[in-house]
């Protein structure tokens, strides 16, 4: 209906959806829509309802909450989750004797760097709806049509809305999660302050103020809510773990043969900094490879610049390897550097190829952008962003020691197995839902 909309024009659609929809004005004032009460805290439903989807269907679930049925029932939002691999979490989530869960996700994504198809990979013990979208692509103003009967027929305690709270999709969301009387909480990566027009700000404000619980992937994301207003409950979660079976260990070459550093990055874009591990590559001694994982506009020149290295022969350009194929592509490196560099508008939200890469007890080095030093902890070697030079002593010092690696590799796979793995984060995500019911 739409085709594609430059971004500069999102304010203005938005505004006139809002405007058609739900007669909220340039001023962000809400008015009655015809045949419908329309507000900014709808008084609660009637009390949720509780049971088991494997022995009933999402209209026939009418059971009330009871001592003998002290299930929590939870509709998780997440365009993430059409990616297998990371259904794992929702499987550990529903392995809780006390959680009922429902995921809704599109059908498919369609992302700038390549479309995402839904992997049915992991679904046990949960169930998975596949529901259609409104300006599928479009991360401010994509939605769910469907949502409010979904919310209807299984009347959840809790709305996990897996999305930005400047969103579309997390306003919309949370206000009819609010009409059934459930409770509500967003995710966030955003590490970046940053102000966005009317009507995506009033949106944001709406969020902020009526959310029940805001879960962060980082850090820095507590500072920015909180400095735009966020005062209610929050906790620092990664959005996704690892499955530490898939990411394991695997027993390493002899020492002697050609020291293999690799970058794993989705899309080579110039912020992932990997021009800057081909300089420090360039300056090592010895027998040495970078292989470079990734497709994306940083391609050709990077290319260019190992050809003007004199490199061109010991990197090796990978393209895009899928996420069945990333564990054994990572066990194969000696070294995984995430080299990323901030620009004012992105900086690191939290390099999630660092866990799998400790997961298999690959040594890791990352820069000291946004969350890459947390992820790391004392399990890899950090240096400072865009220095070449310091990156090169790093990468020089576990080259020339064996043993320094797979003490890396060691403390990085604990690391994960204590901090990062699917079940973890579920068993944190789940701690949160029992403290907001």
């Amino acid at each position: 209906m739409y085709g594609r909309i430059p971004a500069l024009f999102y304010p203005t659609v938005l505004a006139c959806y809002l405007k058609r929809n739900y007669k909220i004005a340039a001023t962000g004032r809400l008015f009655v829509k015809a045949g419908q009460v329309l507000q900014n805290s709808p008084q609660p439903a009637s009390e949720p309802t509780h049971s088991r989807l494997s022995t009933c269907n999402l209209q026939t679930c009418n059971l009330p909450r009871s001592p003998a049925n002290p299930l929590m029932r939870i509709l998780m939002l997440s365009k993430a989750c059409l990616v297998g691999a990371y259904q794992r979490k929702l499987e550990e989530i529903a392995r809780f004797d006390d959680t009922e869960l429902l995921v809704v996700v599109p059908p498919s994504w369609d992302d700038p760097a390549a479309p995402v198809q839904l992997e049915r990979a992991h679904t046990e013990g949960y169930t998975l709806l596949a529901d259609p979208i409104h300006l599928n692509g479009r991360y401010h103003l994509h939605h769910y049509p469907r949502l409010r009967q979904r919310l209807a027929d299984f009347r959840p305690d809790i709305v996990h809305i897996d999305e930005e709270p400047y969103n579309l999709a997390t306003w919309l969301a949370m206000r009819q999660a609010k009409a059934v009387g459930a409770k509500t909480l967003f995710f966030s990566w955003q590490n970046l302050q940053r102000r966005y027009p009317f009507p995506f700000s009033w949106l944001e404000k709406q969020v902020l103020a009526g959310v029940d619980y805001a879960l962060m992937g980082n850090r820095e994301a507590v500072q920015v809510w909180q400095a735009k207003g966020y005062r209610g409950p929050h906790r620092v979660i990664p959005q996704f773990g690892v499955d530490p079976t898939l990411y394991a260990s695997t027993a390493r070459h002899d020492d002697g043969r050609t020291f293999t550093i690799g970058s794993a990055n989705r899309r080579l874009v110039p912020e992932k900094g990997v021009d800057l591990l081909l300089h420090a590559a360039a300056q090592l001694p010895g027998i040495w490879q970078v292989h470079i994982a990734g497709e994306g506009p940083a391609k050709p020149a990077l290319a260019r610049l190992a050809q003007e290295l004199g490199i061109a022969e010991r990197v090796h350009f990978d393209g895009p390897i899928p996420s069945a194929q990333m564990a054994g592509y990572l066990q194969q490196l000696d070294v995984l550097v995430l080299s990323s560099r901030t620009q004012p508008n992105w900086k690191e939200q939290f390099g999630r190829v660092l866990v799998e890469a400790m997961a298999c007890e690959t040594a890791v080095i990352g820069s000291n952008s946004g969350e890459i030093p947390h992820v790391i902890g004392d399990a890899g070697l950090v240096f400072p962003e865009g220095d070449a030079d310091a990156l090169r002593d790093a990468l020089l010092r576990l080259m020339q020691s064996s043993e320094e690696r797979r003490a890396l590799g060691k403390k990085g796979r604990q690391r994960v197995l204590d901090t990062y793995t699917q079940a973890q984060i579920a068993a944190q995500t789940v701690a949160v839902y029992r403290t907001m019911i």
